[in-house]
């Protein structure tokens, strides 16, 4: 099969950058050809890999039309993948992608990042334009899937729901990787992804600030740098925010910025290396957490608010979730982890029993699967793929 998958791509910094090229590799491994076309702010130049067969910017209309015109009059495309997420289109609340769609030509598959549920009028009515012109439609979980259905009024048979892909990382010894970073005999409380306001770090600083009377030991590493477009726009005033919390705290001993993208080698040594996962998101709404789902693929004990998709995740045991965004309560959970080695053990036993089936070479497989069932039920229909709606 030959696909295209647009959204944004590497080297541009962001989860779903990252997402679309572990789906398209995990594709690979199956016998697809994946190309890109790669979506691009407008003030930044990124010197893309070969697969990207076309660049988009993000607030030019006509680069959209540029690229419908591509796809409909190329005839070794079989299916397009829209990557969708409000926040990485054009227009108001990523309207340009409606207006592209609405050209189509070709069948496309639309993966949701963020299915709000009480979103805009406009969001509402551009995330359904999409659902019914779709092929077929992918979530990463059942609540979002049941908000597809019942708020944007998605066609049920469309939808399935397949989980977010976890690298496959090189385990490691931990008493070894602790050596190497120099935490020896130190408990590691770890959070990790593109900093910026709504990540809930001063949550987790204030958790753990809790802790070190008790646990002096205690390290909580905040990896990762801040994101892109919030340095563009304000430089790293929001992490200067976090260190002066820390200095008034008085904890700059127990919290360890590690201030950088970290490779996929690099965050699999983090993960292994800490005994408890943080997740402080501090909205409720949060409909996915890849940084959450690849500690869940390494066996990490998780602490985390209750967030839609912690809610899910961590249910039947597999973490252990406060009852609101409040430190405190993040702090006692803490507590109770390192105050209690079976639990902990517990805790990554069952994380990793769920977390071991999502690696990208099993998810490429749902996909691939996925894929060629709409693909063949629709050569089977008289209508076209798309809706003329």
């Amino acid at each position: 099969m030959n696909i295209v998958n647009l959204g944004t791509y590497p080297p541009k910094q962001c989860g779903i950058a990252t997402f679309s090229n572990d789906l398209r590799n995990s594709l690979i491994i199956h016998g697809h050809r994946v190309q890109a076309i790669a979506i691009s702010d407008e003030d930044s130049i990124y010197k893309y890999p070969q697969e990207v067969i076309l660049e988009m910017r993000q607030q030019r209309l006509s680069d959209y039309a540029t690229a419908v015109n591509c796809i409909n009059q190329r005839p070794d495309i079989d299916l397009l993948i829209i990557q969708h997420e409000y926040g990485i289109f054009g227009g108001e609340d990523g309207e340009y992608i409606q207006a592209m769609v609405k050209q189509l030509h070709k069948p496309f598959i639309l993966i949701t990042h963020t299915v709000l549920p009480v979103p805009s009028k406009r969001q509402k009515q551009i995330l359904n334009d999409l659902c019914q012109r779709a092929a077929g439609i992918v979530c990463m979980t059942r609540l979002s899937a049941e908000l597809l259905i019942e708020l944007y009024e998605a066609p049920p048979e469309l939808i399935t729901v397949i989980a977010h892909g976890v690298p496959e990382f090189k385990r490691y010894p931990q008493s070894r990787l602790k050596a190497k970073y120099g935490l020896s005999g130190c408990p590691v409380v770890s959070t990790f992804g593109l900093i910026g306001p709504g990540k809930g770090l001063e949550l987790g600083i204030q958790a753990v600030a809790e802790l070190i009377p008790r646990h002096p030991e205690v390290r909580y590493l905040i990896l990762g740098q801040t994101h892109p477009m919030l340095q563009k726009s304000e430089g790293e005033r929001y992490r200067q925010k976090l260190t002066e919390l820390v200095e008034k705290l008085q904890i700059t001993d127990n919290v360890i910025f590690v201030n950088k993208f970290l490779s996929d080698k690099e965050l699999g040594e983090y993960m292994y290396m800490t005994d408890i996962y943080l997740s402080p998101y501090p909205n409720m709404d949060q409909a996915v957490s890849g940084t959450m789902a690849f500690a869940m693929g390494c066996g990490r004990a998780v602490v985390s608010t209750p967030y839609a998709y912690a809610r899910e995740a961590l249910n039947e045991g597999r973490g252990l979730l406060s009852d609101s965004a409040d430190p405190h309560q993040l702090a006692e959970l803490v507590e109770r982890i390192l105050n209690d080695r079976g639990l902990q053990k517990k805790l990554q036993k069952k994380a990793l029993e769920l977390g071991e089936g999502r690696t990208w070479p099993n998810v490429g497989k749902q996909y691939s699967r996925f894929f060629r069932q709409i693909l063949n039920s629709a050569g089977e229909e008289s209508r076209p793929l798309y809706a003329e709606l």
